[in-house]
């Protein structure tokens, strides 16, 4: 886990203090279908097995679209699996809760995460990115402190966090553990993407800073771009045939931890050691 950041922000409803600060919350339907899905293909498995499959959808925003459909891509995965929404806003949760149902509810909270036990799964797009950089290693300790702890076969629990765009046509976010991160993927919409790099505008807060030559993340876009542009013959096979073949060649040089099957949606998993940031 990176050092400590700076002490995070508090705020206070009704006496009661909840860690972290007010953000835009704007969100769009469908948005994070790339992550969930994601989400349910790599994570499916630890969700079925545990005892409480609880989720946490983090800072879901204005309104509670991504929480409900973080419930039924779960639920494809682990029909058992449950989503609580949690806001820092107080009215967003009060907005949200005419939309609960069995298996899905909502509270008010932050960084915290107040909930009983430990979550299988905490989820935090597009929450970040609107605080400082030098915040996020804070925000992950916290996170993964609270996540259901490894053992017993078990990996534990996983948070998920990135930024994507405002329809969730590109995305990036980082995997942790309870141990602290483990992969960095990288997804899209193969036909909205001219070359790889694209995505560097989503990369996460950890990231997005650090996409400058001497930082890993910048040295792994520019080969990227280069093996995007040796694929071009693929092309004529459509953009995901291209993507697929310039992810092959990448896995020479970087250490891709997923396979085609995966590639085939416009994906891409990294290990976080070779992109983290030089300290």
């Amino acid at each position: 886990m990176a050092a400590r950041a700076a002490t995070l922000p508090h705020s206070r409803h009704r006496g009661t203090p909840v860690v972290g600060t007010v953000t835009r919350g704007t969100t769009n339907p469908n948005r994070l279908r790339r992550m969930d899905r994601w989400i349910a293909a790599t994570h499916g498995a630890e969700l079925r097995r545990a005892g409480d499959p609880v989720a946490v959808d983090l800072g879901y925003g204005a309104a509670p679209w991504t929480a409900v459909e973080l419930l039924t891509r779960l639920r494809a995965a682990a029909p058992h699996a449950r989503v609580v929404g949690i806001e820092i806003e107080p009215e967003r949760v009060a907005a949200a809760r005419p939309y609960e149902r069995e298996g899905l509810a909502f509270r008010h909270g932050g960084f915290e995460i107040p909930v009983p036990g430990n979550p299988v799964l905490v989820r935090a797009a597009n929450v970040l990115r609107q605080y400082d950089e030098a915040e996020v290693a804070a925000v992950w300790e916290r996170l993964c402190a609270r996540l259901a702890p490894a053992g017993g076969g078990s990996r534990g629990g996983l948070l998920v966090e990135g930024t994507c765009d405002e329809i969730g046509r590109r995305h990036v976010w980082v995997a942790l553990g309870p141990e602290g991160p483990r992969t960095v993927t990288f997804a899209t919409r193969l036909g909205s993407l001219d070359r790889p790099s694209d995505l560097a505008e989503r990369l996460p807060k950890a990231l997005i800073h650090r996409n400058v030559p001497g930082e890993p993340v910048h040295a792994f876009l520019r080969d990227f771009d280069r093996a995007w542009a040796a694929a071009a013959p693929y092309a004529s096979y459509g953009a995901r045939q291209r993507w697929i073949r310039a992810v092959r060649d990448l896995t020479a040089d970087w250490p891709v931890t997923d396979s085609p099957a995966r590639w085939r949606q416009g994906e891409v998993t990294v290990a976080w050691e070779a992109l983290a940031p030089v300290r």
